[in-house]
């Protein structure tokens, strides 16, 4: 039974990568750092499958203990701060984890048991202002907010790891992926628990930035997979994984009140709080190099993704009044 370290194990992709490994046969380990207020909820399913231990990215000691403990086959840096509005507010915290913390792993592995494999969740958010669409993985970076300039790190650290001491040691540079399972504070789901409260009469509006944004959104459970697949490979290589298709804020917003039967354009308010401070133009990936030397494609289309959410909240809302 192979083994796997998930950092991150309690958010929406630790979630979904823990079901798929476990489906795999692994043995899943997910690592949590201390607080009072740990949440499970997206893992209670599955709780019982796995072992939850204590580690903190901003703990050396702490990463090495549990490389040593589990001596995992494969390690899933899923961890971060990962909302970008708040990588503004937190820049320093946000450097510290989703910069810092990559280096603190890669070097826990080094030094602990260089065979692990490792993967490192990279963003599209590192393109930024990009200099090319659709964007690959030779596409130079332009970040445009703290939190892409700390993934750039974690990238690069990686493939310099990868380089300088021979680890088996990948990013998957995932471009935006959504689910149920996503926190209240994106921007897809806001949407999509705000179209169930305005269908259930609880608020009568839906206050969003800006609508021309435009991102390549896909489902979260179809990406996992491509994680793994990066780990599976003969040689270690960095891959863009995306469906290819842009749309706009607005537009995930005509889907999600279409599939309730409201007009978006009654309830929708553009308000200035939501803006970015820098924003992101066009993020669209060329997922080619995935497709064709991992075998790895999307299965849920955006439609498909926007009726998903939005019926997941329906329920979930529906639920929380009664």
């Amino acid at each position: 039974m192979p083994r796997a370290i998930i950092t991150g194990i309690t958010g929406q992709d630790g979630s979904y990568l823990a079901e798929f490994l476990l489906n795999k046969g692994y043995e899943v380990i997910g690592m949590v750092r201390r607080s009072s207020t740990i949440t499970f909820e997206r893992v209670h399913h599955i709780q019982d499958a796995i072992t939850i231990v204590q580690g903190d990215l901003h703990d050396q000691s702490s990463l090495v203990d549990v490389i040593e403990q589990y001596r995992p086959e494969e390690v899933y840096n899923l961890a971060a701060q990962s909302f970008v509005p708040t990588s503004w507010n937190q820049p320093v915290l946000t450097g510290e984890v989703t910069a810092l913390g990559v280096t603190r792993l890669l070097e826990a592995i080094r030094l602990v048991n260089p065979e692990t494999r490792f993967y490192q969740a990279s963003s599209s958010e590192m393109f930024g202002k990009a200099v090319e669409v659709p964007q690959r993985e030779t596409t130079p970076f332009y970040p445009r907010s703290p939190y892409g300039v700390a993934k750039v790190y974690g990238h690069w650290i990686t493939v310099n790891y990868r380089e300088s001491y021979d680890l088996f040691a990948v990013s998957g540079i995932l471009f935006n992926h959504e689910s149920p399972r996503r926190g209240l504070e994106f921007v897809t789901r806001k949407i999509s628990h705000g179209v169930a409260r305005i269908k259930l009469g609880l608020v009568d509006s839906l206050r969003l930035g800006n609508l021309e944004a435009r991102r390549d959104w896909g489902y979260a459970g179809d990406y996992v997979e491509g994680m793994w697949l990066m780990l599976q490979n003969a040689t270690p290589k960095d891959y863009v994984l995306g469906t290819g298709e842009t749309h706009s804020v607005r537009e995930f917003c005509e889907v999600a009140f279409r599939h309730v039967g409201l007009d978006y354009d009654k309830y929708v308010v553009q308000d200035q709080r939501y803006y970015r401070p820098a924003e992101v133009d066009l993020l669209v990936a060329d997922p080619s190099r995935a497709q064709t030397e991992l075998g790895w494609k999307p299965k849920v289309n955006f439609q498909e993704l926007v009726s998903l959410m939005v019926e997941s909240d329906l329920k979930l809302v529906s639920q929380e009044v009664r």
